[in-house]
């Protein structure tokens, strides 16, 4: 499995003066989608709706909305 190309712009495009820490959506070669974000799982587990759940090997992160509004003009319809 490859990242094949970015989802939206780059951090620096969205403020970011150093790079560094910044949300990112990535499409993979497989078809599926990796992200950055801030790791929040101990926090945010207790909030799920009860017909949500996360596996052991899953943890929830939050990306920025501005990252995910600026990926969608890049993100595939199908």
């Amino acid at each position: 499995m490859k990242i094949v190309r970015r989802i939206g712009v780059p951090p620096h495009a969205r403020g970011s003066t150093s790079g560094a820490n910044c949300p990112d959506v990535f499409e993979l070669s497989d078809g599926n989608f990796a992200v950055i974000g801030t790791e929040a799982t101990a926090e945010l587990d207790k909030e799920l709706p009860p017909d949500a759940a996360r596996a052991d090997y899953e943890r929830i992160v939050i990306v920025s909305r501005e990252t995910l509004v600026r990926a969608k003009a890049d993100s595939p319809d199908a």
